[in-house]
C-alpha cells in the first residue's frame, strides 16, 4: 500500500523520527514472523496512542496496534497501513484495584498485585502480552481470565473517548465484542477489580502456575496457544492423538512438548505456519470430527 503523502505528513508532524516506514514486524512478535509494516510508531503514552488511531482514521489508513506480540501471525507480506506498537504501560496499585494502561504487561501486573496482596490475578503470571491484548482476547489461564476482574476498559474510537463496562465487552472464551466484530477502537487503559488476599498464598499459587508452566510449555520462538480447546477437550490433547506432534513444514515445527504450541525452530515463515494450523485442523477434523478454531489471530495481508 503506498501511503498518502497527507497521512504520512501528519505522522511526522506529529511524531518525528519516531516515525518508521516497511519496519520488520518479526522484530516485535514472540514468533519472530512476520513481514514489514508500511508505517510503524512506537507509542510511550496513551496520548500517542490516541493520536496516531485518530490520525490513522482520518486519513482512512488501516489501523492495527500491536502489544506483546503474542497470539497473532503476521503475514509475510507484512501490514498495510499503521502498526502501532504499544508501550504505555503505566500501573497503578490501590487498595483492590489496579488502574494500568494498555500497554502493561500482563506477568508485571501479576507481580505488582502480589507485592500488594492482592488476589484474584495469579493467572497472568503465565500469560505474556499486554493488558490491552488481554482485554481483547478475554486473555486467561488456570480457570481465571479478564472477564472475571475486569472493572472497566476505557478507549479511544473515531467519535472520541469511550469507557466500557465489563457487561458491554460481551466477553466469550477468548474473545470480546472488540474482537469479534473488529470494532474501530483502540484500548488505552483498564481497570482491574482484586480482592485482599494472604500473601504467602498468593505468592504459592503463582509458583505452581509458573512450575507448570516451564513443564508442559514449550520455551522458544512461538506464538502462543494455536487452538482454542473445544468443549469439554484439549486442541493439544488432539493434535497429539492424530500423531502430528514434532510434525516440520519449513522451518515451523509441533511443539514435542505441548502439541498445541507451534514453533519458530529455523526461520519459519508466517506460510509455513499457516501450513501447520491447516494441516492441525484438516487431520483433526478427518480422525476425531473435531473443527478446532484458531486462538491467534491472522494479522496484514494474507
Amino acid at each position: 500500500m503506498v501511503l498518502p503523502q497527507l497521512a504520512l505528513d501528519s505522522l511526522r508532524d506529529a511524531f518525528g523520527a519516531r516515525l518508521l516506514v516497511d519496519e520488520p514486524l518479526a522484530r516485535h512478535t514472540s514468533a519472530r514472523i512476520g513481514g514489514p509494516a508500511d508505517a510503524f510508531i512506537a507509542a510511550e503514552s496513551t496520548v500517542d496512542l490516541s493520536t496516531a488511531a485518530r490520525i490513522a482514521w482520518e486519513h482512512d489508513l488501516p489501523l492495527f496496534v500491536l502489544g506483546g506480540g503474542s497470539n497473532i501471525l503476521i503475514s509475510d507480506k507484512g501490514v498495510r497501513g499503521l502498526v502501532i506498537f504499544n508501550k504505555a504501560n503505566h500501573i497503578d496499585v490501590g487498595s483492590t484495584t489496579i488502574s494500568a494502561e494498555s500497554g502493561a504487561s500482563t506477568i508485571l501486573i501479576t507481580r505488582q498485585a502480589a507485592k500488594a496482596g492482592l488476589t484474584g490475578f495469579e493467572w497472568g503470571i503465565g500469560v505474556p502480552g499486554t493488558l490491552g491484548g488481554a482485554v481483547y482476547g478475554n486473555a486467561g489461564a488456570h480457570g481465571g481470565d479478564i472477564e472475571t476482574c475486569l472493572l472497566v476498559a476505557e478507549a479511544i474510537t473515531p467519535e472520541g473517548p469511550v469507557v466500557y463496562r465489563n457487561a458491554d465487552l460481551a466477553f466469550e472464551y477468548r474473545s470480546s465484542i472488540l474482537k469479534r466484530e473488529k470494532r474501530r477502537a483502540v484500548i488505552l487503559g483498564a481497570v482491574l477489580q482484586l480482592a485482599p488476599g494472604n500473601p504467602a498464598e498468593i505468592a504459592a499459587k503463582m509458583e505452581e502456575y509458573n512450575a507448570y508452566r516451564k513443564h508442559t510449555q514449550p520455551p522458544g520462538a512461538t506464538i502462543g496457544s494455536t487452538f482454542k480447546n473445544p468443549p469439554g477437550d484439549y486442541a493439544g490433547r488432539l493434535i497429539e492423538a492424530a500423531g502430528l506432534k514434532g510434525s516440520r513444514i519449513g522451518g515451523a515445527e509441533i511443539s514435542t512438548i505441548h502439541a498445541n504450541f507451534f514453533l519458530n525452530v529455523n526461520d519459519a515463515t508466517a506460510a509455513d505456519v499457516m501450513a501447520l494450523i491447516d494441516l492441525a485442523r484438516t487431520e483433526v477434523l478427518r480422525q476425531f470430527g473435531v473443527d478446532l478454531q484458531p486462538e491467534i489471530e491472522p494479522v496484514g495481508e494474507w
